[in-house]
């Protein structure tokens, strides 16, 4: 590997950025792309693809062939709530690669008791969050039913840029927290990326269930990053 290729990948991962060490099998000569760089053509194509997949691989693009070594930071999940749904929703989404972190101010619910093996503070979304910031990375799911915890976390989830954005409730809560947002000056493009009601519509009803309706939706939001949705889908 080019010593300067090396560099350039460590500086992405070490600021939790997506890369792709891109070599030229015909030559040996290498190259880091960074998410978000401009690739045409057919090698464009499939460096879109291979950022959204993870999985490294060798591609044939223009009549040569390379190798593509992914390289995805962990995909990071941030629960607001120390809830129900958050007890089963944890160890799901370890078990699928996720590093997890619990916030939640209010103790009786923040304990480690309750959450075995997980990150969890107990503390303001303000406060954890501005020590470990969230990133294009985390997805957020904001679980309390209380704006005082919810909505700081949701504004700074949009600022973040995070590829996942979701919160509980009805679409009667949603429409007053959009009023709250809307107010607080969010501007409509970003209240339009939070999901609300939370997680996939199948018709979930137990925690277990909106559970899986949330993850599942998440995994569809990390792995079809930069597609333009079909037409009659949500955007």
């Amino acid at each position: 590997m080019d010593p300067y290729s090396l560099k350039k990948l460590n500086a992405l991962r070490k600021e939790r950025r997506a890369a792709i060490l891109l070599t030229d099998l015909g030559d040996g000569r290498d190259r880091v792309i960074a998410e978000g760089d401009a690739v045409a053509g057919a090698l464009g194509e499939a460096v879109a693809k291979a950022f959204r997949s993870g999985k490294s691989g060798t591609v044939e693009a223009d009549g040569r062939s390379f190798f593509l070594n992914v390289h995805l930071p962990p995909p990071r999940l941030v629960m607001i709530g120390a809830v129900h749904i958050s007890q089963v929703l944890a160890p799901m989404a370890r078990l699928v690669g996720f590093d997890v972190h619990i916030v939640d101010p209010r103790t009786a619910f923040a304990s480690p008791e309750r959450f075995p093996e997980v990150r969890l503070d107990a503390e303001w979304p303000e406060d954890a969050l501005a020590r470990t910031p969230l990133d294009p990375y985390c997805a957020l799911a904001a679980l309390t039913h209380d704006p005082k915890i919810d909505d700081p976390a949701i504004r700074r989830a949009l600022d973040a840029g995070c590829f996942y954005i979701g919160a509980l409730g009805s679409r009667k809560t949603h429409a007053k927290r959009i009023e709250r947002l809307t107010a607080a000056g969010v501007p409509q493009p970003a209240l339009d990326l939070i999901r609300a009601p939370i997680g996939l519509p199948i018709g979930a009803a137990s925690p277990a269930e909106i559970a899986v309706a949330i993850l599942a939706e998440i995994i569809d939001a990390l792995r079809s990053r930069g597609i333009e949705p079909r037409k009659g889908e949500a955007a």
